[in-house]
């Protein structure tokens, strides 16, 4: 597809002018040369839209406006940066200034979790492009290696560290004791962590990144409520111990895997081997695990989140769709979506797992326990007392388990809880 018609410089509408924004706005002007040179055109940020004009923005004043659809309407602006961020109606102007044909580039998870695969229609219908590459990894690119890079590949597996967030409370977690609380706590005062962490905490984030880069690996439509999600809200200090014996690392996973004519789509706590690349990934950085049919395993990692890297991400996008302007041609092919595969539930998934349970301490518990796995058909892999407490006469057993139905470990569970002799199953992880 072509655009209109090749250009002298290309003009920017900047929506949203926070952290991301800043970062971007500053790009372009200590950086104009340079990019001006990458591009082979100049680049101008001709208009910025800002809810509050009081503020300093570090932009010239000028330029500023509170009317966000002026700019997606402007005959002055050739190409849109939306870093609003939620749903709407950051949604809403995407889809205007593409129907404008006016070319997007955007942080936006949310929205390209929910409606990418329509907005990639639209975009393909009015000839312009849509680019998110800041949406799923931040400084780390993603999009364009699936797209262009392993395009001659056959997705496998995809499995991926892509929330900084947690990744860093639970390393706290493991290093040094932390209750969850504190590791928040922690997490906020040093900016990782929102004041209210629950789409993190919560698994929410890294469900909108898997949605879309399921939906990219699989050419599919993968809706985030179509994913199995599970935060890290039940996790505790003394399960970090436990794992490092059983050699492992608990991290929050995303992470998708071809089946025959469907997918797996799940984000949840898991523990993972001390010796998989994902265990090394330290503090708030991200890393996705690809595998392919023809290249084999890929790692791609590095910072996932933050101004500066996501940033990185928003101006790399910039300068490849200024360089389409610039020459009058669209350089990526646009996204194709196949609605026949579906993915798999969550109960038809084979994994292994991990059981902590508080239980008296007294003869015939362990038989108890053990006729319930077998009944459920539950193979189990190592069955340990780890602690006694003599002052209410309690023990801690941890189970792990070989490949068994997701739907047959959780009835386990649930039998088990209902079992006189038991506490509680204080613990419950999904083994890679």
């Amino acid at each position: 597809m072509r655009y209109s018609a090749l250009v002298k410089s290309v003009r920017i509408g900047l929506l949203g002018v926070g952290t991301v924004g800043r970062s971007v706005a500053r790009a372009l002007a200590e950086r104009r040369d340079v990019l001006s040179r990458a591009v082979g055109a100049p680049l101008l940020l001709q208009r910025a839209a800002v809810r509050d004009l009081s503020r300093d923005r570090g932009i010239d004043a000028a330029l500023l406006t509170a009317d966000a659809r002026s700019i997606v309407q402007a005959d002055d602006v050739d190409l849109v940066i939306e870093l609003i961020g939620g749903e709407e109606p950051a949604r809403t102007l995407i889809a205007e200034a593409l129907q404008h044909k006016k070319p997007v580039v955007t942080a936006n998870k949310r929205v390209v979790a929910w409606h990418g695969p329509q907005l990639a229609q639209l975009a393909a219908q009015r000839g312009v492009e849509l680019r998110f590459e800041a949406a799923v990894g931040g400084g780390i690119p993603l999009i364009a290696p699936l797209t262009d890079d392993l395009a001659a590949n056959r997705v496998l597996e995809l499995r991926a560290i892509i929330n900084g967030t947690t990744n860093y409370v639970l390393g706290r977690m493991a290093a040094a004791g932390l209750s969850m609380a504190d590791a928040v706590r922690e997490a906020q005062d040093a900016g990782y962590a929102e004041a209210d962490p629950t789409e993190d905490v919560g698994g929410y984030d890294a469900t909108y990144k898997l949605a879309i880069l399921a939906s990219i690996a699989y050419e599919i439509k993968v809706r985030p409520d179509e994913i199995y999600r599970e935060g890290i809200e039940g996790i505790e200090p003394v399960d970090f111990r436990y794992a490092r014996e059983l050699g492992y690392a608990i991290k929050l996973v995303a992470h998708t895997q071809r089946h025959t004519g469907r997918v797996e789509a799940r984000v949840h706590p898991a523990m993972i081997s001390l010796d998989h690349p994902l265990a090394r990934v330290e503090g708030a950085e991200n890393a996705v695990f690809v595998e392919g049919d023809l290249v084999g395993k890929v790692l791609l990692m590095g910072q996932g989140a933050g101004g500066r890297p996501t940033a990185s991400a928003v101006v790399g996008d910039l300068i490849d769709l200024a360089r389409s302007i610039r020459r009058g041609v669209q350089s990526r092919p646009s996204f194709s979506f196949d609605d026949r595969i579906g993915v798999v539930p969550i109960g038809e998934v084979k994994t292994r797992a991990y059981y902590r349970i508080r239980v008296d301490d007294r003869p015939g518990v362990l038989a108890a326990i053990g006729q319930v796995f077998a009944e459920e058909g539950v193979s189990i892999s190592s069955f340990i007392q780890k602690d006694a407490w003599s002052h209410d006469t309690t023990a801690e057993l941890v189970v792990t388990t070989h490949p068994s139905l997701d739907a047959s470990l959780q009835n386990a569970r649930a039998r088990m809880e209902r079992l006189e002799p038991v506490h509680a199953v204080s613990s419950f992880l999904r083994v890679f």
